[in-house]
């Protein structure tokens, strides 16, 4: 039986020493990944821009429904400040 005596015939003292090596720099490189993720994901995380006009165009805000109510505002008192083009009179 080849396990008669444990593990002492099986595994040499420098296989040990290479498996306890091999283990912890296993546990330093999944420490490295883990502080440099968290490092990722802090960056990510932070506040979310504030609402800018450029060039006339703004950001919208609010609730999509607000966001919604408000360009079909803007699009109706578009409408009604253009022109007609077909040459009919509105009045």
């Amino acid at each position: 039986m080849p396990w008669r005596n444990g593990w002492s015939d099986w595994v040499s003292k420098e296989d040990e020493m290479r498996m306890a090596f091999g283990v912890l720099s296993l546990l330093i490189v999944v420490a490295i990944i883990g502080v440099l993720a968290k490092k990722q994901m802090s960056a990510m995380s932070g506040p979310p821009p504030a609402a800018e006009t450029t060039q006339g165009v703004t950001v919208p805000t609010g609730s999509p429904k607000q966001q919604v109510d408000a360009m079909k505002q803007s699009i109706e008192s578009a409408v009604q400040q253009a022109p007609r083009q077909d040459g009919q009179d509105t009045k």
